[in-house]
């Protein structure tokens, strides 16, 4: 019987770990009751915040590995969008049945005077079909428009930075109060975006080229086989 047998490098590794701190950390302050006077408002804030991080995060891999060439960053854009993901309903389910005690109808109420919720709302549903299709399975089912699904990670980010603006006490519009979070946010999703633009992609290619020492352009192998394990390779996205 053939072994199962599981490689994790040791940045796969930190990854991993480092994902799971803040959900401890959180869990250990509910225990000890140092969320504040409001704990479910700390508790919902903690959980958003970590997941828009590891969101920019797995935005983050692909142009790393187009300006540095490191292709085990490639590796970590599932898990850190499983993990968001995995904070974004920690955070929704916070929110509904701590805060709101799962009162429907309140919350339906609520809609139309935080928008907030139904920008948030929006964003977890386009979250969803990409937690539940980031499975190899999926992947080479789907095929090409696997690839296409999962572009939806842009308008979901675009989302959250809305969400997140939203929520704050502050006016983004006006520069005023508790801006500069949602700001970084916002500057990062775009950089992050932009750089996914073909001829900006190209660009910072050759840029980091002749910045980085010792890097040079890889020659274009005499043959160039396809075997199947790189072909499922090219699925994963951009």
């Amino acid at each position: 019987m053939a072994k199962l047998t599981f490689k994790f490098s040791r940045l796969q590794i930190f990854t991993h770990v480092a994902a799971w701190v803040p959900m401890l950390i959180l869990a250990w302050d509910a225990y000890r009751g140092n969320l504040s006077v409001n704990p479910y408002q700390a508790a919902t804030q903690r959980t958003g915040d970590t997941a828009i991080l590891l969101l920019i995060l797995s935005l983050a891999c692909t142009p790393v590995n187009t300006l540095f060439k490191v292709p085990e960053v490639l590796k970590l854009r599932r898990p850190l969008g499983l993990y968001a993901f995995l904070y974004v309903c920690t955070h929704l389910f916070i929110f509904t049945g701590l805060d709101y005690g799962f009162n429907w109808n309140l919350l339906v109420n609520d809609l139309s005077d935080k928008r907030y919720i139904l920008v948030g709302l929006a964003a977890f549903l386009c979250l969803l079909p990409l937690a539940a299709t980031s499975w190899r399975w999926w992947m080479v089912r789907l095929g090409k428009n696997w690839k296409r699904l999962h572009r939806l990670v842009y308008l979901a980010a675009v989302l959250v930075v809305l969400h997140f603006a939203w929520v704050v006490k502050g006016d983004v519009s006006r520069l005023q109060g508790d801006i500069l979070r949602p700001l970084l946010a916002g500057l990062a999703v775009t950089l992050l975006l932009v750089a996914r633009i073909r001829p900006v992609r190209k660009r910072l290619s050759g840029v980091a080229q002749n910045l980085i020492p010792g890097r040079s352009r890889p020659r274009k192998p005499l043959h160039t086989p396809a075997p199947a394990a790189v072909k499922r390779e090219e699925l994963s996205g951009d």
